[in-house]
C-alpha cells in the first residue's frame, strides 16, 4: 500500500500546471502559517543528499540520498490545508556500523540498504491574518507514520505526533517566520514510553529580485527527557541556506545544510522545484 501510494505522488509531480507557486516552503522545514489558498493544490519534489547520516537505532552511519521527496498540499479553506510529505526512495551507503538497540534486527548485510520514507501527515491552520502591526498566527498538527522499516535499518517502526505554534510577518522585503511546539515521539526499542521534545524553527526569505529569494533557517528538535534521550528522539537541529528562483509556472529551489548536533549530517544539500494550481471550487 505504501509503495503504490508514494508511487502515485511520484506520478503527479510528473504533470505540467500553469500557476505559478506563492506559499510554498521548500527548501525550508519552518512552516509558514499562510495557507495555500482555498481548492488550490501545491505539488512539490526534490533530492537531499546528506554525509554521515546517523541511525543510533539501528547503529548505522552512511552517505544518504533521498529520491525524491514528495509533498503534496490541499487548501481546504482559505487558512487551512492537508500536507502530505513522504519520499519514494531512500539508499543509505554504509560506512560504519556500531552497537545499537535494534541492530539486531536489520536484515542489511551489504554495503547499501534501501527504504521508503516515512509519511508524514499534517492539517495547518492560520488563526490571525497579518496585519501593519501584528505578525500572521497559525496551528499546525502533524503525524509522523511507521512507513520505514527497523529491517532496513532507516526507520524506527514508531508513530510520532506534532503540534506547533506558527508566526510570521513581512518587513520590507524580507519574509520572517518563527515555529515553536512539542513532539512526542515513542520509544523504539519500549512501546510503553515517550519523550517530549521541544519544536524549533526560524527562517527568513529575502526577494532579491520579483524572480530569486535568498532564504535561510535553523530548524530542529530538544530533548526534555533528563539523562540520556532514548535513541531515535535525541536532539538534532539544521542550519540551512539557499536560493529560490521563480520562472514561468515552477519554482525551482537549492539548499546547503550543516548539521547542529554529534547525531546529524555533517554536511548536505537538496533541490527540488514546486508546482501551485488551482484543482476545485470550495463551496
Amino acid at each position: 500500500m505504501t509503495h503504490r501510494f508514494v508511487s502515485a505522488l511520484a506520478g503527479l509531480l510528473a504533470l505540467g500546471f500553469v500557476v505559478p507557486a506563492a506559499a510554498q516552503q521548500r527548501p525550508l522545514n519552518t512552516e509558514d502559517p499562510e495557507a495555500i489558498g482555498a481548492g488550490r493544490v501545491l505539488l512539490e519534489g526534490g533530492i537531499d543528499a546528506a554525509r554521515k547520516q546517523q541511525y543510533p537505532v539501528s547503529g548505522l552511519t552512511g552517505n544518504l540520498w533521498r529520491v525524491p521527496t514528495i509533498g503534496v498540499s490541499v487548501g481546504l479553506s482559505s487558512i487551512a490545508e492537508l500536507q502530505i510529505d513522504g519520499g519514494l526512495h531512500d539508499r543509505l551507503s554504509i560506512t560504519g556500523r556500531k552497537e545499537a538497540p535494534l541492530a539486531s534486527m536489520v536484515t542489511a548485510a551489504g554495503a547499501t540498504t534501501t527504504d521508503v520514507e516515512d509519511i508524514v501527515l499534517a492539517t495547518k491552520i492560520r488563526v490571525l491574518s497579518e496585519t501593519p502591526a501584528r505578525p500572521a498566527f497559525g496551528i499546525r498538527f502533524a503525524t509522523k507514520l511507521p512507513n520505514a522499516s527497523n529491517e532496513s535499518g532507516l526507520g524506527t517502526d514508531t508513530t510520532d505526533f506534532h503540534a506547533v505554534l506558527l508566526g510570521a510577518k513581512t518587513v520590507q522585503s524580507i519574509r520572517i517566520v518563527g515555529n515553536l511546539g512539542v513532539g512526542i515521539m515513542a520509544d523504539p526499542t519500549s512501546g510503553s514510553r515517550q519523550n517530549d521534545v521541544l519544536l524549533y524553527g526560524a527562517s527568513f526569505a529575502r526577494a532579491m529580485t520579483n524572480a530569486a529569494e535568498l532564504v535561510g533557517e535553523v530548524n530542529g528538535r530538544v530533548s526534555t527527557r533528563r539523562g540520556d534521550a532514548f535513541p531515535g528522539t535525541e536532539s538534532r537541529g539544521l542550519l540551512r541556506f539557499g536560493g529560490r528562483f521563480t520562472h514561468g509556472p515552477v519554482r525551482f529551489d537549492g539548499a546547503m545544510f550543516f548539521g547542529l548536533t554529534t547525531v546529524d549530517p555533517t554536511l548536505g544539500f537538496t533541490a527540488g522545484l514546486t508546482y501551485v494550481f488551482n484543482a476545485f471550487t470550495v463551496p
